[in-house]
């Protein structure tokens, strides 16, 4: 029964696993010796998105930052400085350099340009989705 005295006899079913969030962001490591800037794109723990506070960690210690991946329209001057990012252009993450590029070899897919780059070297652009393969480097294996 649901609770004592209920006039129609019924179960109650406990459902764990249910939905714990939109996944419009995840909470993410930060390494040790990593400082994280607020409103800045990064890669961390397989997630790349926007952190959503400013995070610096020191030598052995970690923190967590909220990464905001919603598959949403964006704005940065994150990008490299050659590359032309006009409108429908795919875009990468370039890890290395921390920065949004046009060259797809060895870079992860991150989304695709909506406005093209600006006098101030800024770009609009929409997320791409979590789910990427794995993209190997020219003459890699």
């Amino acid at each position: 029964m649901a609770y004592i005295g209920q006039p129609v006899p019924s179960t109650v079913y406990g459902l764990g696993g249910g939905k714990i969030s939109d996944g419009k962001s995840v909470k993410v490591t930060v390494p040790a010796n990593t400082t994280i800037e607020a409103g800045k794109f990064y890669l961390l723990d397989g997630f790349f998105g926007c952190a959503m506070q400013s995070v610096t960690t020191g030598v052995g210690q970690t923190a967590e930052v909220v990464l905001n991946i919603e598959q949403a329209e964006f704005e940065t001057d994150q990008i490299a400085e050659t590359g032309d990012f006009l409108p429908g252009t795919l875009i990468y993450w370039d890890e290395g350099d921390g920065v949004f590029t046009e060259e797809a070899n060895g870079n992860r897919p991150a989304g695709r340009v909506t406005v093209g780059k600006d006098e101030n070297d800024v770009i609009w652009f929409i997320l791409g989705p979590q789910v990427y393969p794995v993209i190997e480097a020219e003459g890699g294996e």
